[in-house]
């Protein structure tokens, strides 16, 4: 049983090979199979079948999933299909063999007829989705399965940053969670002003509670709990008329249909980060509403302190105070050892000790709201294949990017499912086939170029391109040869093919749209490797020049394509924070990048000429004794330096500093900065250094939460090599990390 994640080899285009058995299509991959020993056990689905439903389910997900199928239910068909719950009459000979688990369920298929019966009616809800997937290619395969979900509560927050969700893709979404088996929505939209400060304590306009109604009722269709997640943390008063408020919401959002609800405390600094205040409120919500609704899902917290990197683990800390003095009943959410980072047993056996229950895990993959110029479409794995028993529930938080999300998700839902038998590679290449059935090898294609995540400020990343790994390796020990050339153009060239195939591909326009600038960046990566390569087998490897562009014209070319790229990066995917689309950075772009570099020096050698070598050019760092801000990209656009902002709550030690380094002077011509905490300026020191003398900058207040700089003062003119901001308070502070930009000029 395969249980790490295993190198992939090169992507060939080749067919599919043998079709497997039916079951084997079917995700999450069950507890547990027994296959026919027939050897005819692959049979035609039918076209007809008699439904025999029990009447607990009538007008339930799993007679929903029915009547949605393909086949025609007929009275007196000769295929019968009988659904129902422990107890029912129509499946009572088959009780002994459902799992005495939540959600669990027994399958039964042979040629005479199906029996699909649930421990719950979510169990018989999931038994038939399981015969929906084994009928995806229009067979079906004589089995039995008895399944159950290892994780209690599996699905998906939405609670990046950025871009929300449209209504159609949540709508999708949903769908999505019903046939994986996942079974929690949690919805809080970062942007959402009903959601969030300033207008949580506000009912929603007509138009959008329908819209919740409406969401609320696909949940239901695909039996998942809606979640609707209230953020009033940022301005709260801990007195009885915002308690009597946020209790007056969750009337309205009830009365929308919602029966599963949620506190976020995250990203805030001030009055709404006391435990002990939090804690009063949630028990309030707990017993005078969760409780005696009686039909409301466990309430869900997501505190302050949701990550071990930020948690004090004094006696009397946040945490503990949260274990000691919550309701057993309410469930505490937790990203892990830090905000973005994988879940393992001791991190989990660390956390639930301290707050006294299992932790209910928002892990932040694949989420994408701090590296925006990514798309993170490689398999799902690092988390321990061991914590089954340890968690209240799993939810990951995704990329803005809904219908691209649905690779990680599909895996998600399959590891969450069934942690012994996940097996990361195999899920991974379900999903991508799940979710572009036509074009499955274009995708897989794609995707190995699109996983690594590069510089950003929580260190965490995927290895990409795993089937170049041994070059990487070899290269670093000898020079390339012909054969390793011809190996990176065969790989530009399946790039591109991939490309274009999935920019013409029809089965799923919105990922497609979501895609678009990712695709065609791959294209510009494509044409620059297939420059460099002839070059390189011409004019450094002697492969041979026949037919073969003068050296001066495939140099311009490549430089060419790198400011086409570059170019690309300026137009593309306008986001505040990393525009553009990245693309094969991981490991492709840096070995044509060396091979371009090296073929440069021999050219340069052998005919004393003096063409530039260098290929990537970075002309600005960062430094910062910050520990959150340290590893935060720092990149040029035109005449803007920019420094990537934050999501979180920054702790800034006393004395500390972030300082942008420029390989040169430049002519600064303005600058701005956030911290996004009112009267913040005083606390903080700006200065540029300039002819190796630091000078001070004068912080002017723009409005109660923004500082700026004065952009037409003392600043302009300067001939800097550094800006450097530090805490100039004497004590720790809690701020954001909103903006940090300069202009500048050459000199």
């Amino acid at each position: 049983m395969k249980k790490d994640y295993l190198a992939a080899g090169l992507f060939l285009l080749t067919g599919l090979g043998a079709a497997q058995a039916q079951v084997s299509l079917v995700n999450p991959v069950p507890q547990s199979v027994q296959r026919s020993t027939e050897s005819a056990d692959l049979f035609k689905a039918p076209a007809e079948w008699e439904v025999n439903l029990s009447a607990k389910l009538k007008g339930s997900p799993a007679e929903t999933a029915l009547q949605s199928a393909a086949p025609k239910q007929k009275e007196g068909a000769k295929f019968s299909v009988t659904v129902g719950i422990r107890g029912d009459r129509n499946i009572r000979k088959y009780a002994k063999h459902i799992p005495d688990r939540a959600e669990g369920y027994y399958l039964s298929v042979s040629r005479k007829g199906v029996v699909v019966a649930g421990n719950d009616a979510r169990g018989a809800f999931y038994g038939v989705q399981t015969l929906l997937g084994m009928m995806k290619e229009g067979q079906l395969e004589a089995c039995t399965v008895e399944d159950f979900p290892d994780v209690p509560y599996r699905g998906v927050v939405e609670g990046f940053y950025g871009t929300p969700w449209s209504f159609e893709d949540r709508m999708s979404q949903l769908d999505f969670y019903g046939r994986n088996k996942m079974n929690v929505y949690l919805y809080g939209p970062k942007d959402d002003p009903y959601h969030s400060t300033p207008r949580w304590r506000e009912p929603y306009p007509e138009k959008e509670a329908e819209n919740i109604k409406r969401l609320v009722a696909q949940a239901n269709r695909n039996g998942v709990i809606f979640y609707w997640a209230i953020h009033p943390g940022g301005d709260i008063k801990w007195n009885d008329t915002d308690r009597r408020l946020l209790l007056e919401k969750f009337e309205s959002m009830y009365a929308l249909g919602v029966r599963g609800f949620a506190v976020f405390f995250d990203d805030i600094s001030g009055e709404g980060t006391r435990a002990n205040k939090q804690v009063d409120l949630l028990n309030y919500l707990d017993n005078e509403f969760v409780q005696k609704k009686g039909d409301v899902a466990p309430l869900v917290v997501c505190p302050t302190e949701y990550n071990k990197s930020w948690a004090s683990d004094k006696p009397n800390g946040y945490l503990r105070t949260m274990g000691r003095t919550l309701n057993k009943d309410v469930q505490i959410m937790w990203t892990g050892n830090s905000v973005v980072h994988s879940i393992d047993k001791p991190s989990m056996d660390w956390v639930n000790e301290r707050i006294q229950r299992k932790a209910y895990i928002w892990w932040n993959y694949p989420v994408s709201d701090y590296v925006r110029n990514r798309l993170l479409l490689g398999p799902v794995y690092g988390n321990g294949l061991n914590i089954a028993d340890d968690l209240a529930a799993f939810v990951s938080n995704p990329m803005e990017n809904a219908e691209s999300s649905k690779i990680a998700l599909y895996s998600i839902a399959d590891y969450t499912w069934n942690m012994e038998a996940y097996d990361s590679l195999a899920s991974w290449k379900r999903a991508v086939k799940d979710l572009v059935p036509d074009a499955a090898w274009a995708m897989e294609t794609f995707a190995s170029y699109s996983e690594t995540l590069g510089a950003n400020g929580h260190g965490f990343d995927r290895e990409e391109s795993r089937h170049l790994r041994p070059l990487v390796e070899k290269l670093k020990k000898q020079g390339a040869t012909t054969a390793d050339v011809a190996l990176l153009r065969r790989c530009c060239n399946e790039l591109n093919l991939a490309a274009d195939v999935l920019l013409a591909y029809k089965g799923n326009p919105a990922l497609v749209d979501e895609m678009r600038p990712w695709l065609q960046k791959a294209k510009l990566v494509a044409d620059y490797g297939n420059a460099v390569c002839t070059a390189a087998d011409a004019y450094a490897l002697g492969a041979g020049r026949d037919g073969v562009a003068p050296f001066n014209a495939l140099y311009t070319q490549a430089r060419s394509l790198q400011e086409q790229m570059y170019e690309f990066d300026l137009r593309n995917n306008r986001n505040p924070n990393q525009p553009g689309a990245a693309v094969a950075t991981g490991r492709l772009l840096p070995l044509l990048n060396g091979l371009l570099a090296s073929t440069v020096n021999i050219y340069n050698k052998e005919h004393g000429t003096a063409y530039n070598p260098v290929v990537e050019y970075q002309p600005y760092s960062l430094e910062s004794d910050v520990p959150q801000l340290a590893k935060q990209p720092v990149g040029g656009r035109g005449a803007e330096v920019v420094v990537t902002p934050s999501n979180e709550v920054i702790t800034w030690p006393a004395g500390a500093s972030l300082t942008v380094v420029m390989d040169r002077p430049r002519v600064l011509t303005g600058m701005a900065f956030d911290l996004g905490t009112p009267g913040i300026s005083g606390s903080f020191t700006l200065e540029a250094l300039v002819g190796g003398e630091w000078k001070k900058i004068g912080i002017f207040h723009q409005n109660e939460k923004t500082t700026v700089i004065n952009t037409t003062g003392e600043i302009s003119g300067m001939q800097a090599t550094r800006v450097r901001l530090t805490n100039t308070s004497g004590k720790e502070l809690k701020v954001y990390f909103k903006r940090f930009r300069f202009t500048k000029s050459e000199l």
